[in-house]
């Protein structure tokens, strides 16, 4: 076991993967001599040269386009958008093409393209540290939740996100990967030695516990995970749920533990209305709706951009809100 960084593990995962394939290649903005914006990409053009480390002008529709016909051709492309909220002007390239493409040519043709988006503010314990304002810290995953043909990933520990980027690269179809950006240089944890695959669509129960299911993506597992362990000295036990794929999503792990408890708190980032905890909450509805003691509750992001700068802890679910909310439902 080695303790990695979230960063690191990303990292770990693209060289790995290049090293195991030489059809994988990773294309975008500063992903080359600068090792991405972000430091995931290091030292990957050193290794592997420019070839298949690609450095591209500003066009996120343009790379990404390119990306998907890379693909269609028989390579794996890796595309990173710089922030997630860029990825709009790629959107008709991913939801028109690489989605339909499989289906349109009745699977003659696969799209083995995973696009990697940094979401989210920064968080840091209890509080939001900084949020870098409405274009460059949403959370838009749902937008490709919706879109039959998207895959869509959010890993919430190293190993996650080790384990889920070696098998989105390894996936025959296009896969939506979000890595929340506030983790990259916060969430360390020992992730396994050699090989190490996370499959796609199955969820985690990150701590057990008997009275209130809580289910959370993102940086939202860390604080539910921080509510749980507050909780246990007033003799409330809560069960963490991590789906870690949204789509295709682990139903069953979900249901079997909210009828194990009885109650439900979902948390992300993503505001409110329309975010991808409605569908959960949907699931768990439609066919866990005999196991529910009380009404579900979502702890989300008010209906609003967001702010910049320390004002966006008044609009993000903290560990207060969530500690809230199970306590309503008990």
């Amino acid at each position: 076991m080695t303790e990695t960084l979230y960063i690191q593990a990303i990292n770990q995962a693209l060289h790995e993967e290049m090293e195991r394939d030489a059809e994988v290649i990773v294309i975008g903005l500063d992903v080359a001599r600068q090792g991405g914006l972000f430091g995931a990409t290091r030292k990957l053009y050193d290794r592997f040269g420019a070839d298949r480390v690609i450095d591209t002008p500003i066009s996120e529709a343009g790379f990404t386009g390119a990306a998907i016909g890379m693909a269609m051709e028989g390579m794996r492309p890796v595309v990173e958008i710089q922030f997630a909220d860029f990825v709009t002007v790629a959107f008709d390239q991913l939801s028109t093409v690489a989605a339909k493409m499989h289906f349109m040519t009745r699977g003659a043709t696969h799209v083995p393209l995973v696009v990697r988006m940094p979401y989210g503010v920064n968080v840091s314990g209890e509080g939001y540290m900084t949020g870098a304002g409405p274009h460059h810290s949403q959370s838009p995953e749902n937008w490709f939740c919706h879109v039959a043909g998207l895959k869509v990933v959010m890993p919430s520990s190293p190993a996650d996100a080790l384990g889920l980027l070696k098998s989105a690269i390894r996936d025959e179809n296009p896969v939506m990967f979000f890595e929340q950006k506030g983790l990259y240089y916060t969430s360390r944890a020992e992730i396994p030695d050699g090989e190490h695959l996370v499959p796609l669509g199955r969820a985690q129960v990150k701590r057990t516990g008997s009275d209130v299911t809580v289910i959370a993506t993102g940086a939202m597992v860390m604080q539910a995970i921080a509510v749980a362990e507050k909780l246990d000295a007033d003799g409330i036990s809560l069960e963490i749920v991590d789906p870690r794929t949204l789509v295709p999503l682990d139903r069953e792990t979900i249901l079997t533990s909210v009828a194990k408890t009885g109650r439900a708190v979902i948390t992300h980032e993503a505001p409110a209305t329309a975010g991808f905890g409605a569908e959960i909450s949907a699931v768990i509805a439609e066919h866990g709706f005999a196991d529910l003691k009380a009404p579900i509750r979502r702890v989300c992001a008010l209906d609003m951009p967001v702010p910049p700068g320390s004002m966006v802890r008044a609009t993000m679910p903290t560990q207060g809100r969530i500690e809230a909310a199970v306590r309503e439902l008990l």
